[in-house]
């Protein structure tokens, strides 16, 4: 049997992605904590890149931060990094997928969204203020 069960944090937004016809896989990282080591006492973190096909991976409600906790079954996942070496990473195929922060309305979302892309952007850009104006 494999089933492998985790509860963690997003370390980003999820990115979601048609694959087929109509079928959507939503891809998202999930951090999730180890207790510290008595040795260095410092805590150590595992992160597991997890794909959700159609409902389950519902964007609306994943967002970084957010802690959820992922079911389904676990591979290797083998790939090369931009600087040519080979890596590996463990993936989740989810079979369910639990939010376990409470969900915002969907309006709500969008603005917090909104209003951190507009403060990356603002971050670009210098405040005049009103006296200060050329003309």
């Amino acid at each position: 049997m494999n089933q492998l069960t985790i509860i963690g944090n997003l370390t980003r937004d999820p990115q979601l992605r048609t694959a087929g016809a109509r079928a959507t896989v939503c891809t998202f990282t999930v951090a999730v904590n180890r207790r510290p080591s008595k040795a260095s006492g410092e805590a150590q973190v595992d992160y597991f890149r997890v794909n959700a096909q159609g409902s389950l991976g519902e964007s609306w409600h994943l967002c970084k931060g957010r802690k959820v906790a992922v079911c389904g079954a676990v591979r290797l996942h083998h790939y090369a990094a931009k600087d040519g070496q080979s890596k590996s990473q463990l993936e989740i195929s989810a079979e369910d997928v639990i939010y376990l922060t409470p969900k915002e309305k969907p309006e709500e979302l969008i603005e917090r969204r909104s209003l951190a892309q507009y403060a990356a952007i603002a971050q670009d850009y210098e405040v005049v203020l009103g006296d200060d104006l050329p003309f």
